[in-house]
């Protein structure tokens, strides 16, 4: 079987659909300040304010109707056209990938769309607003319900599983990311360094901050380079 190929992908995939990166100039942490709404000591304070920006934040999302980019659907075809596997790694929550047809998704930053319980741990698909007197269908808890999205100083989910799927890796395709914001910026050093045969590719819409760990760059729009660079993957493979 062909080597795994590991797609990780940031706000860039995003933009061309619509959803405002979050460290632009116009970002949204621009407009918003992080430590109010989006650090565990903000929801245990305020529970209410962190809630209904989040509720109101979705509600933007689904009122704009963002559906994938051509990006979005090549990584699609990418992993149903591949022999081997392919697992795109996104620090991004919205479900675009999903919903372009990708099935193996790997959320770090956790998903919009989803709601976490705080006693029982359990995660829901919900997209109800939450409230201080939200109920755990589970555990019955009062108040102990949040956006199953990571805030500023937690852990970053499935990192074991990410971890494995970076020790089969052969392709390692860093799309739409700015390579500032760890761990996802350290993956290209872990897949050169463990995986010296692997092949590292940067399409982005410039220059990373860790560019030069890339052995190829591709820049411009992800809708214009990323569905080339995919069907040349499947015709190819990923000789340069």
């Amino acid at each position: 079987m062909p080597p795994g190929i590991v797609v990780l992908t940031g706000a860039g995939i995003s933009k061309e659909s619509g959803i405002d990166t979050f460290r632009d100039k116009d970002g949204l942490w621009t407009r918003v300040d992080l430590e109010e709404v989006a650090t565990i000591e903000a929801w245990h304070k305020d529970k209410k304010k962190v809630l209904d920006f989040y509720n109101d934040t979705r509600k933007s999302f689904r009122a704009a109707h963002m559906v994938p980019s051509a990006a979005h659907k090549a990584l699609a075809r990418l992993e149903q056209k591949y022999d081997g596997e392919v697992t795109v790694v996104t620090q991004n929550i919205d479900p675009l990938h999903e919903q372009a047809g990708s099935r193996r998704v790997l959320h770090m930053h956790g998903r919009d769309g989803e709601i976490r319980c705080m006693n029982c741990g359990t995660i829901s698909d919900s997209d109800e607003d939450l409230t201080p007197h939200s109920v755990c269908q589970h555990c019955k808890t009062i108040g102990e319900l949040r956006p199953n999205i990571v805030w500023f100083g937690e852990m970053p989910q499935h990192m074991d599983e990410i971890d494995e799927v970076l020790q089969r890796c052969g392709l390692f395709l860093a799309i739409g990311t700015s390579g500032e914001v760890y761990p996802a910026a350290g993956y290209v050093l872990q897949v050169r360094r463990r995986r010296p045969r692997a092949h590292t590719v940067e399409l982005n819409l410039e220059p990373s901050v860790n560019q030069t760990l890339f052995h190829e760059h591709i820049y411009g729009p992800a809708t214009l380079t990323v569905p080339p660079y995919v069907e040349r993957v499947l015709a190819q493979g990923w000789k340069h």
